[in-house]
């Protein structure tokens, strides 16, 4: 059986130490990089097919939720995901998700935007999300507004794509 020698109680105690110090530096870093958010999200307006549909006419209400990872001081990844409560009247309510990873740009004095690309799952629809978002610090969480631009690719039953673009609003806090 080989034997290895054991290290001198000095460099033991140097790589101990050494060791510490590099993992509370990466979990400052790690708590300065990553964030999340939660909010509400209205659906103002959506046209489709010469039609224009607005919030009285289709009451619908998303609860928006992600993981921000910020990879500088200016930009961010952020994987959010939407799930959405559509009350139908005179029939079951339906539930979607929209999985819309996105990268944001901090243009400073608490404004962002961003492009969020978009799969709602378990439907024949995917597209973009452009948005501009105004933060408000408030100790160590943010409060914010942001406006969401929503363009969706759907095919309907027969084949057919049909291209959506809506307006909305998202009010939220992040962390």
């Amino acid at each position: 059986m080989k034997r290895f020698p054991l290290p001198a109680p000095n460099s033991a105690r140097s790589v101990a130490m050494a060791a510490v110090i590099v993992c509370l530096a990466a979990s400052a870093n790690a708590q300065d990089r990553l964030g999340g958010h939660f909010g509400v999200l209205f659906p103002l307006v959506t046209h489709v097919n010469d039609n224009t549909v607005g919030i009285g006419d289709d009451f619908k209400i998303g609860f928006p939720m992600g993981i921000t990872v910020k990879t500088s001081d200016r930009y961010a990844f952020d994987l959010e995901f939407v799930p959405v409560i559509d009350p139908r009247e005179g029939g079951p309510v339906n539930v979607s998700l929209t999985v819309h990873p996105g990268i944001l740009r901090n243009f400073g004095d608490g404004w962002t935007g961003g492009l969020r690309m978009a799969f709602d799952i378990n439907s024949a629809s995917w597209g973009f999300t452009p948005l501009v978002n105004k933060g408000f610090p408030r100790g160590d969480v943010t409060y914010f507004v942001e406006v969401v631009v929503p363009i969706r690719f759907q095919d309907d039953i027969v084949g057919n794509t049909h291209t959506s673009v809506g307006l909305g609003v998202h009010l939220g806090i992040g962390f």
